[in-house]
C-alpha cells in the first residue's frame, strides 16, 4: 500500500517537473509579455523616483514584486510600465507628475541598458527578444494625466507612450469610470462624451492602444463601437468568475471577440476571486474562461505587481510566471495557444494599432469646452481670443453699462 502511495506521489512530481520544464522552453523561445506593472509607482513612493541610490538598485531591491532577478527568472521578455499618477492630481499636477514618471522609466532603461530596452513599436518589442531584454514600453493609466488636451495626448505619444487606460478610479470631464457602475460615482459622460469620441479617433491616428481597464461598461461599448483599431484590457479579468466591477462582462468578452480585442488577466486576489485569498489556479480559470469566450487570441497577462498589496498564492511575484504557464500546459493548452498569450496576441493588436495609424492625417484639433473642465488654476487662453488678460478685469461691457449708469443717474 505505502508503494502504491509512493508510486503516484513520484509520477505526480514527475509530472509537474515536467510541465515546468516545457513551460521555460516555450517561454525561452516565446518571452512573455505583461500589459501592467507598477514598478515605477514604488520607485516614486520609496525613493522619490531617485534610481541612483543605493537601495533603490533594481538588482538588489526588496521589498517589491519586481526586480531584475525576478524578471529574469519569470522569463519576461516585454513589460508595460505604468506612468501613474492618482486621481488626486487631476485639476493639479497631474501632466507634470505623469511627465516624471515617463522621465523615470526611460532612466531605468539608461541605468540599466543590459537588461531594458526602450521600446515604441512591435518592431522594438522583437529587437529586444532577440537580444534576450526586457522591451520596456510606457502605458499611462488615467486619462486625467492628458488633462483633456489633444496636445498634451500628442505629446504623450512623441514621449513614447503606446497605451493609455482611458479613466483610473474616476472620471473625468469626457469619460466614466468603473465606479459609477457601483455607484460610488455619478455617470458624468453616460459612457463617452462628444470629446471623448475624438480622443478615441485621436488614438486611433496616432497609434496609441486604448485600454478599457477602470472603465465602466457604458465606456466599454462605446469606445467598442467607435474605434477603429483593436483595444486592450491591460489588466482585467472575467466578471463571470468573479462579478467584480473591475471586470470584464461576458457581452463585452463578445464585443472583444468580434474587434480582435485582448483581455490581459489581472492577477489582484479581489479581481481573482472576489475574497481576500486567491491562488495560482482560480487565476488559470481567468485565462481558461477568456480564452473559450472570447476565443485564444484575445487573452494575455496584466499581473498588476507592484500596484497590489495581495497577489495570489503561487504568483508571489514577477518570477512566478513560468508556473503559472505549466499549469495552463497541464489543462491541455497547446503550445500556440501558450504562444498567443504570451506574446503574439499582445503583438498582433500592437501591429493592428499600428496599421490603423495615419500622421498623414492632420491632427484634430478639437478642443473641450471651458465650462467643462473643473479646477481653479487654470487660465483660459485661446477661449476668448485676442483677450490674453481678461481673467484679471471685469469685462468691457458691463463697465460700459456702470458707467452709462452712473451717468445718467447725474441727470
Amino acid at each position: 500500500m505505502m508503494w502504491n502511495w509512493w508510486f503516484w506521489f513520484c509520477l505526480a512530481l514527475c509530472t509537474a517537473d515536467q510541465y515546468r520544464d516545457e513551460a521555460v522552453r516555450i517561454m525561452n523561445e516565446t518571452p512573455l509579455i505583461d500589459g501592467h506593472n507598477d514598478l515605477p509607482w514604488q520607485i516614486l513612493k520609496k525613493f522619490n523616483g531617485q534610481l541612483q541610490r543605493t537601495e533603490a538598485n533594481l538588482n538588489y531591491l526588496e521589498g517589491t514584486h519586481t526586480n531584475i532577478p525576478k524578471l529574469r527568472a519569470g522569463l519576461v521578455g516585454g513589460q508595460f510600465w505604468s506612468a501613474y499618477m492618482p486621481c488626486d492630481t487631476q485639476n493639479k499636477d497631474a501632466v507634470k507628475r505623469t511627465l516624471e514618471q515617463i522621465d523615470l522609466i526611460y532612466r531605468m532603461c539608461q541605468t540599466y541598458p543590459e537588461t531594458f530596452l526602450c521600446a515604441t513599436s512591435t518592431a522594438d518589442i522583437k529587437l529586444a527578444f532577440q537580444q534576450k531584454k526586457v522591451a520596456s514600453l510606457i502605458g499611462v493609466e488615467g486619462g486625467h494625466s492628458m488633462d483633456s488636451s489633444m496636445g498634451v495626448l500628442r505629446v504623450l505619444y512623441y514621449l513614447g507612450v503606446r497605451y493609455m487606460t482611458l479613466t483610473h478610479n474616476c472620471n473625468t470631464p469626457w469619460v466614466d469610470n468603473w465606479l459609477v457602475d457601483r455607484g460610488d460615482d455619478k455617470p458624468q459622460s453616460n459612457g463617452l462624451s462628444k470629446f471623448g469620441e475624438e480622443v478615441v479617433k485621436e488614438m486611433n491616428r496616432l497609434g496609441i492602444m486604448i485600454d478599457l481597464a477602470h472603465v465602466s461598461v457604458a465606456t466599454m461599448e462605446a469606445v467598442l463601437s467607435v474605434s477603429r483599431a483593436p483595444v486592450i484590457f491591460s489588466h482585467s479579468s472575467a466578471y463571470h468568475l468573479c462579478p467584480h466591477k473591475r471586470n470584464v462582462p461576458d457581452n463585452i468578452l463578445q464585443l472583444v471577440k468580434n474587434t480582435r480585442s485582448l483581455v490581459m488577466v489581472n492577477f489582484y486576489n479581489q479581481y481573482v476571486s472576489c475574497q481576500k485569498e486567491a491562488n495560482l489556479s482560480q487565476v488559470a480559470d481567468h485565462l481558461d474562461y477568456i480564452k473559450n469566450t472570447a476565443g485564444p487570441e484575445a487573452v494575455g497577462f496584466g499581473g498588476d505587481y507592484d500596484g497590489v498589496d495581495v497577489v495570489p498564492t503561487g504568483l508571489q511575484d514577477v518570477s512566478s510566471y513560468p508556473d503559472l504557464i505549466a499549469e495552463l500546459l497541464r489543462r491541455k493548452w497547446t503550445e500556440t495557444e501558450v504562444k498567443n498569450a504570451l506574446a503574439y496576441n499582445l503583438l498582433r493588436v500592437f501591429d493592428e494599432v499600428e496599421q490603423a495609424s495615419n500622421h498623414s492625417v492632420l491632427p484634430n484639433e478639437n478642443v473641450i469646452e471651458l465650462n467643462e473642465l473643473e479646477g481653479t488654476c487654470r487660465t483660459s487662453y485661446g477661449y476668448s481670443p485676442g483677450d490674453h488678460s481678461h481673467q484679471h478685469r471685469p469685462g468691457v461691457l458691463p463697465v460700459v453699462l456702470t458707467l452709462l449708469l452712473f451717468y445718467l443717474w447725474l441727470l
